[in-house]
Order: structure tokens, then sequence, then C-alpha cells
């Protein structure tokens, strides 16, 4: 699993998709940001936009002075935790990881600053963002230089979770992912939500791409009493394609899948639809798009 643009989960990747995997899980996020960075990756900023809004619904429905828990799903070093905790955006985080200065350091080194960076630029009432990921190293860097709260390394679609996890995810509010579903599926899902307290409901936030088929996913958290709306009005570019041949794939996915590519993949683009899944009780009350304004997101 990695945030946005992949993951560990060789059965999931698609034929045609380039491979980014000697990035996801190394002892700092300086490659990640550097090679996702040249292809123009948008997908955390994107879920920064849509989580915050979706934190600031969830607040108002909760009691006063009771914190929020996000568990991020295919966290990767932790790149959602640092902006939705931190003051900061995605382009500061290129520019940090990118940097000369950054380059000289050891990956000890970079975490050690990035403790101090980040707890300078703590939002007030931030959320606690807990990181789930195959990618050990990864998920022990966000944690080690403050961009995750907490964060366990375990594979869900192979493995039942741990007690470590089940006891981390226990009080979540929001379950966001910003790309990683067609390399998870519904076993993590179904493990994740049978892992929960009884009448704990978080909701459940979604960026997939185009070329995902979401329903199987609606299907299974309906067995569990949530209902999901996707936000109408438009896509999100996630990154350009890596080379023509990658774009050509996918622009011929998505015509089989009766998905017109026109505008948006042709162009050169990564596209994603935001899918919100929440408790029928809670869903009644307002639409996604009540919540998430697609003009502004």
């Amino acid at each position: 699993m990695a945030t946005g643009d992949g993951a560990h989960h060789e059965g999931h990747q698609k034929a045609g998709k380039a491979s980014f995997e000697h990035i996801y899980d190394l002892e700092d996020p300086r490659e990640y940001f550097n090679t996702l960075g040249g292809l123009g990756y948008e997908a955390p900023r994107h879920g920064y936009e849509i989580f915050s809004a979706l934190i600031g619904a969830i607040e108002e429905m909760r009691p006063a002075g009771e914190g929020l828990t996000v568990l991020d799903v295919c966290c990767s070093y932790g790149i959602n935790g640092a902006l939705l905790k931190y003051d900061i955006g995605l382009d500061d985080l290129y520019a940090r990881y990118g940097s000369e200065e950054a380059a000289r350091k050891t990956s000890a080194g970079l975490a050690a600053d990035d403790r101090e960076f980040y707890a300078a630029r703590r939002r007030p009432g931030a959320p606690r963002v807990i990181g789930l990921d195959v990618a050990e190293n990864a998920v022990a860097y966000g944690v080690s230089a403050g961009m995750l709260d907490a964060g366990v390394a375990e594979n869900l679609e192979d493995h039942e979770p741990s007690g470590e996890l089940q006891r981390l995810v226990s009080g979540v509010d929001l379950i966001t992912v910003t790309g990683g579903v067609g390399y998870i599926g519904g076993k993590t899902f179904e493990r994740l939500l049978d892992s929960l307290p009884e009448g704990r409901k978080p909701w459940i936030a979604v960026l997939a791409l185009r070329w995902v088929d979401f329903g199987p996913l609606a299907e299974l958290f309906a067995r569990y009493g949530y209902v999901t709306e996707p936000l109408g009005g438009r896509t999100f570019e996630q990154r350009r394609f890596a080379d023509t041949d990658e774009q050509e794939y996918v622009c011929e996915e998505l015509s089989r899948m009766g998905v017109d590519p026109a505008g948006k993949e042709s162009e050169g683009s990564y596209h994603a639809y935001f899918y919100l899944s929440r408790p029928a009780d809670e869903a009644a009350g307002s639409r996604v798009e009540d919540l998430v304004d697609p003009g502004r997101v």
C-alpha cells in the first residue's frame, strides 16, 4: 500500500500502470517526493481539502472537546497526516524533501529535523492520525518524524489485523484513502470494520482512480449499514502519466469499462472520483455535496 499512487500488494497491480515500487518503502520520503513530484502528483492536496471539510462536519456532531481520530489507509510515509495535522501545504513538502539541505542528511538526521519542523507548525485542534500500510520503513518514518501519531505495517488483504491495530482503530472517526483502492480491496475494509467496537461506524472517504470499479466496495459497506455517495460534478487529477504507453493503456482500459477518457486521461493525467460512505442515519441528513463543495475542492 502507498499513499495515492501505488501499493506493495502486487496482486492488484494493473499490468499497464507504471510501477514505482522502489520508492514506497525506503528509509525516508525524499525519493518518493522527488519521483512523484516530477509527475505532478496532487492526490494529497485534494485529500487534504476533502478530508478537512469532512473532519469539520464530524466535529459538529461530536461533543465539544472530544478529539477526532483519522485512520489513513495506504498511508505511506504519512503525507496525508502531515497535511491534516500541520500548517503546511503539499508544495512545502516537495520543497522540503527536494532541497539540497535535505539531500545532505542521513535518514535519521532528516527525521530529527522533521520532528522539530512539524512540532512548530501543529494546527490547533488537529486530529490524531493513525497510519496503516504494508511498507514498514515508510510507516516507521512517518511515526518517527511526527507525520503520524501512530502507525502499523500490516497487510489486511492476506492477514487478520493484529491486536495492536485493533486497539489503535477502536476510536477511529474517519477512514481515508487517497488512491490505494484497487490495490487493496474488500478484504481490507471488511477486516477493519469487523475490528471496530460494536456501534462504532466511522465515515469512509476514498479517492479512487476512475478505472477502479467501486461498486463491490459500496455493496460491502451497505452490508455494514453504510450509504455510499459519489461526489458529482468533478474529478480529481492524481498525476501525469509516466509515458505514452501508460496513458494509452489506461485510456484503453477506461474505454473498455465504458468510461470516456476524453478531456481527462486523454489529456495526460490520471483522474479520480471521490466517494463518501456514511452510516445510513447520518447520510440521511445531508448530501456529500453539502459537505464537500465540488466547486471549491
